[in-house]
């Protein structure tokens, strides 16, 4: 297999102009039913976004055949269940594996729309889920919706990085890139594994875990600081490298909504809703980490006093270090994805804290395109929102977990919070445009 995945590689490499077509294709059979379990979709997926990278793609080029790839496959698959529906069964490789169908079945049978969002990042789950939707006679443009959001998310998670690679590989970067890159992944990783090891092992010392690690890896970045300068220079060029006029408003809108202001808002409207459902403990979880997290990147801001990026016509005047963006946007998702989680199962947590994470990203690295932030700037964000959110939850599990929202709770808070988000961001765009011209 890795024999034919190297002559793959090295043949799109010299054959560029099939490149595009290639991702199309392997996102759509990564998607796909049956297909998606048999097939390597994931190395294939890295390997040609590693080659996408090299030049021969956009970021944005590559997310969108992904992305419609993956929606190509969520069709076909939600078709095939719509058409057959349980003489689906019958299919010689499925009466072999029945399996894949009972596993796939019972999570959308508990979870409902919230098995299609969070099971596109569960391996066996993906390709199986919408065929069952089809199956079951799931209405079409409901479908059709969830389709819609969950294949964004899963094209950035599973692209971004191959792509980020390719591209790394081809620009001329600082001496030292690279080693000082494998240090930071290399405890970016140890925190994800082991807080993942943790959690699929039902351990209730994960919180206390993720916790140290990710202050470790927040004090790891304020010391380092000065020794990561290549890194920082070297991911801003590959971030500036892909900036286009057309892009620009796009960014802007999305780090509108890590704005002070629009945060600030959407917080209190978070906990305002967690209050009114009697949601006590889960308020308590919410404000405690949210209200930490602005509290403690205000006093670190004044602390380091780190200058941004000269990269804007007219620069900020504030400090960098860490990322106020950054560290809101996670604290936010993190506590709406740890609240969506309790109550399930250990991988489905942790899908829920994977799409929880996306949008926070998308807020992070649009500070970045614009060259307002360093890098390390929105990774010491990301773990100063991710001790503070870890250490709340801690403190409000002491005694016992913190148990699952009533429906009646998500159906006030999700509509409220993203039609918030929303009207905030674009209410002031225009004159955020021009603060973020370069």
């Amino acid at each position: 297999m890795s024999q034919w995945l190297e002559s793959l590689s090295g043949w799109l490499t010299q054959n560029p102009e099939w490149l595009g077509l290639a991702i199309f294709v392997i996102a759509c059979v990564e998607c796909l039913a049956i297909a998606g379990i048999i097939v390597p979709g994931t190395v294939l997926m890295f390997a040609v976004a590693v080659a996408a990278g090299g030049g021969a793609l956009t970021l944005w080029q590559t997310l969108l055949l992904g992305y419609a790839g993956g929606l190509l496959g969520d069709a076909l698959s939600y078709a095939l269940g719509r058409r057959f529906h349980q003489n689906i069964r019958r299919l010689p490789v499925l009466r072999h594996h029945p399996e894949w169908m009972t596993g796939a079945e019972s999570y959308f049978h508990k979870y409902g729309i919230a098995s299609l969002l969070v099971g596109r990042f569960i391996g066996p789950l993906r390709p199986m889920l919408p065929m069952i939707a089809g199956m079951l006679d799931m209405p079409m443009p409901r479908f059709i919706l969830v389709s819609l959001v969950a294949a964004a998310g899963w094209a950035i998670a599973y692209l971004m990085p191959g792509w980020a690679t390719g591209a790394a590989l081809r620009l001329p970067l600082p001496e030292g890139f690279w080693p000082q890159a494998g240090v930071v992944a290399a405890a970016f990783a140890v925190l994800i594994g082991l807080c993942a090891q943790q959690s699929l092992h039902h351990q209730r010392r994960t919180p206390y875990l993720a916790t140290a690690l990710s202050a470790a890896i927040l004090i790891g970045l304020f010391l380092g600081m000065p020794h990561l300068q290549a890194l920082d220079n070297g991911l801003l060029a590959v971030m500036q490298d892909e900036r286009a006029p057309h892009l620009d408003h796009l960014m802007v809108l999305i780090t509108r909504l890590g704005d002070f202001k629009t945060q600030l808002f959407v917080g209190v409207l978070l906990c305002a809703l967690l209050a009114l459902t009697r949601q006590w403990r889960a308020l308590l979880f919410a404000g405690s980490a949210l209200l930490g997290t602005a509290l403690l990147n205000g006093l670190l801001k004044h602390l380091f006093a780190r200058t941004r990026p000269e990269v804007l016509l007219e620069p900020l005047h504030t400090y960098s270090f860490p990322s106020g963006h950054s560290s809101a946007a996670f604290a936010f998702f993190l506590v709406l994805g740890t609240l969506a989680g309790r109550g399930q199962p250990a991988r489905l947590r942790l899908a829920w804290m994977v799409m929880a994470c996306l949008p926070a990203l998308a807020i992070a690295m649009s500070r970045v395109y614009l060259g307002v932030h360093w890098p390390t700037d929105v990774l010491a964000g990301a773990m100063l929102a991710s001790a503070l959110c870890a250490a709340s939850l801690a403190a409000v599990q002491w005694r016992e977990p913190l148990g699952a929202l009533s429906p009646r709770a998500w159906w006030l808070i999700l509509p409220a919070c993203i039609a918030l988000l929303g009207g905030v961001a674009t209410w002031a765009l225009p004159a955020a445009v021009q603060m973020y011209r370069y």
